[in-house]
């Protein structure tokens, strides 16, 4: 597979790479010298791709002439925690490390952030990359520079903006991905076609069934439009100060509130975010005008990625009680971004009674889901 190179643009940073292709594990001391001059390379990887990766990874940085270090997480969510950071950053401290080291994120999005949070808060910040090796980190959590960890109360309220010096996509490690994993993926890459254009959703609507079977060229032109998308988001609003970096919520803010009641580990952050898709259009046709055929296309699009409707609800209460701990929530009122069309979206401040009346609907569709 030929290797694809995406620049991200960065208004007040450096810009950097995103290389996509086929085994770039075993390239990646390269290019990490292209743009680095490091002695020494720490990876942060976890228990389940740590013994997949690892080895070709650090014999690529040793190549490279790097000193090799590396620590190995919890997989999982669990590991997003001030108690695994701290860890770590003791970890550096008593390595000796300073502020020339360079952190490797080698794993899935919960990996990226952990390892992006890290390099951003030790000694005020050093410079790290990102080795995605999940479907989902590589179409957005790897792209864009934010890094964080979780609270008991919620999902990445304590993190940092951090861009990374080069992110490379290995597409082979994909071959290892589980398929709860691979539809969490495509739901990002759904989100970001309906959010982006008419022709990235056209495209993604008739290659979705190459898709869910991984197709290797789907899969690569896949990732590559989603990564070109989130780098332009990102290019015109870094930090999330201009509001235009919210549309990359777009499903979220039920989705997150669905993780949480029901276990984060219950649901993949995918499928959530797939369930939050429909409810938004839904809630989109009330506030905002979503046509219908939109609503049916997102539904039918969602169901050809394997990310059916869940057979799970909550009380409407304790749902906006979940979504108020959302962070586009301002001044106590819920906010969702919500599609007008295919590639025009709006995010709007919606009432709680709304928001109840919405969320009664959709439970009650549930309900009919689970008895039939």
């Amino acid at each position: 597979m030929a290797v694809a190179r995406i620049v991200v643009n960065i208004a007040n940073a450096p810009s950097y790479d995103v290389r996509i292709g086929g085994n770039l594990v075993e390239k990646l001391g390269g290019y990490l010298r292209e743009v680095n001059q490091s002695d020494t390379a720490l990876v942060i990887t976890d228990e389940n791709v740590g013994p997949l990766y690892l080895a070709a990874a650090k014999a690529s940085l040793v190549d490279a002439g790097y000193r090799t270090l590396d620590i190995t997480v919890p997989a999982g969510e669990g590991s997003k925690s001030v108690a695994v950071s701290s860890e770590i950053w003791t970890a550096m401290a008593d390595l000796k490390l300073g502020r020339d080291v360079l952190v490797v994120a080698l794993g899935g999005g919960v990996v990226g952030d952990l390892a992006g949070f890290v390099a951003a808060t030790y000694m005020r910040g050093v410079a790290f990359a990102q080795v995605p090796t999940t479907l989902l980190a590589m179409v957005d959590s790897s792209v864009g520079g934010k890094t964080g960890i979780n609270l008991e109360q919620g999902k990445n309220l304590v993190g940092s903006f951090k861009q990374p010096i080069q992110v490379c996509a290995s597409a082979s490690v994909l071959a290892t991905l589980p398929e709860r994993e691979w539809a969490c993926g495509c739901a990002e890459i759904a989100k970001s076609a309906v959010i982006d254009s008419d022709e990235f959703f056209f495209w993604l609507t008739d290659a979705a069934e190459a898709l869910a079977a991984r197709d290797e060229g789907v899969v690569a032109e896949a990732i590559a439009r989603s990564v070109v998308f989130k780098a332009n988001v990102v290019a015109e609003d870094e930090t999330e100060s201009r509001g235009v970096r919210e549309c990359l919520n777009y499903g979220h803010t039920l989705g997150h509130a669905i993780e949480a009641l029901a276990g984060f580990g219950a649901f993949s952050h995918g499928a959530a975010v797939a369930e939050g898709m429909r409810f938004a259009a839904r809630l989109g046709a009330a506030c905002v005008g979503t046509p219908t055929d939109l609503i049916f296309a997102q539904d039918e699009l969602l169901d050809a990625l394997g990310l059916p409707s869940l057979d799970w609800s909550a009380k409407p209460e304790e749902l906006l009680a979940a979504m108020k701990g959302d962070k586009k929530v301002r001044g106590g009122h819920l906010r969702f971004v919500l599609p007008r069309e295919v590639g025009l979206w709006e995010v709007v401040e919606v009432d709680d009674e709304t928001v109840l009346e919405h969320l009664g609907a959709w439970v009650r569709s549930k309900e009919t889901q689970i008895v039939q």
